[in-house]
């Protein structure tokens, strides 16, 4: 027993019409996302940005490089610093030179934010006005 549904003729005849309702939804769900997340990112306080000037820092003689280990013991060139009073002493009589030298700073990778945090601060107290990082380039 065999059931012919339809016009009841060709059974080779090939349908040519695309079902584009797939399409029709990928497209909505796609319209949502993206109503959702616009508002998000163009919702933010309008800043300048500075350029992107990365440049190597050239090393000049009279810079000061102050090294931060991992244990957060803190160098002024190759001299161990005592305490964080120690630190501002040197950074006062830097902060007097005229022109300032400029203060490179050396942390280490696995010290502690903080160690680094105080070097920074202590340079902004006693006014020095260049102070720079020094970073390794990835390795690629």
């Amino acid at each position: 027993m065999g059931m012919q549904v339809g016009g009841g003729g060709d059974e080779d005849e090939v349908v040519s019409a695309i079902n584009t309702t797939p399409l029709v939804d990928v497209m909505l769900v796609l319209l949502i996302i993206f109503l959702i997340t616009i508002p998000v990112a163009t919702h933010t306080i309008t800043v300048k940005l500075p350029m992107d000037a990365n440049q190597p820092t050239r090393t000049a003689i009279d810079n000061v490089v102050i090294a931060v280990t991992s244990k957060g013991q803190a160098y002024w060139g190759e001299t161990p610093l005592n305490g964080y009073a120690d630190l501002e002493a040197h950074l006062e009589h830097a902060a007097a030179q005229k022109p300032q030298p400029q203060i490179q700073i050396r942390g280490d990778m696995a010290a502690k934010y903080e160690a680094v945090g105080k070097v920074i601060a202590a340079c902004q107290q006693a006014g020095i006005i260049h102070i720079d990082f020094i970073t390794e380039q990835p390795h690629g």
